[in-house]
């Protein structure tokens, strides 16, 4: 039987619906590649999430790739978050990428490295609109090597079950 791009089609936006459909709670996933896997400490990462559901508890995390070079077995991270209204409001966050033994936590694939770090768990935001987020690595080298990409993701709260 010989397929056709008119059955193909079809079939590809179907898996594709199904795939995105499998994770409902996320509101916004996004990752930024870093150019040449080194993190200049200049370069902040800027992700804008409009966020329209101010009643409902979200988590926050932090994504990571890196490669199984980096030297450290964390990664110290500041945080702005810009409101709506104009607000800001600043955090630090360590993103802890290995175990007390030197074995790296996270998801591993030969050399690389993914990391899903919770940073808020629990969150309410207080207003609707545009949040930006801003990440600086904030590790004590100009130049931060084996950072592949860096990412947001906010998701809704699973609710508990009483």
């Amino acid at each position: 039987m010989k397929l056709s791009f008119s059955r193909i089609l079809p079939l590809a936006v179907g898996c594709w619906i199904l795939a995105s459909g499998c994770d409902r709670n996320r509101v916004f996933e996004d990752n930024v590649d870093i150019p040449d896997y080194v993190w200049d400490a200049k370069n902040k990462i800027s992700f804008d999430v409009n966020i329209e559901d101010t009643t409902s508890l979200h988590n926050l995390y932090v994504n990571v790739r890196h490669a199984s070079h980096y030297q450290y077995a964390n990664l110290y991270v500041f945080i702005v978050i810009k409101f709506p209204n104009g607000k800001l409001a600043k955090d630090t966050m360590e993103c802890v990428f290995a175990n007390p033994d030197g074995q790296w936590k996270g998801e591993g694939m030969g050399d690389i490295w993914d990391n899903q770090i919770l940073w808020k768990p629990n969150v309410r935001f207080p207003i609707t609109g545009k949040y930006t987020f801003e990440l600086e690595q904030a590790m004590r080298t100009e130049q931060l090597p084996f950072i592949m990409d860096v990412g947001l993701r906010v998701e809704k709260a699973k609710k508990k079950n009483k």
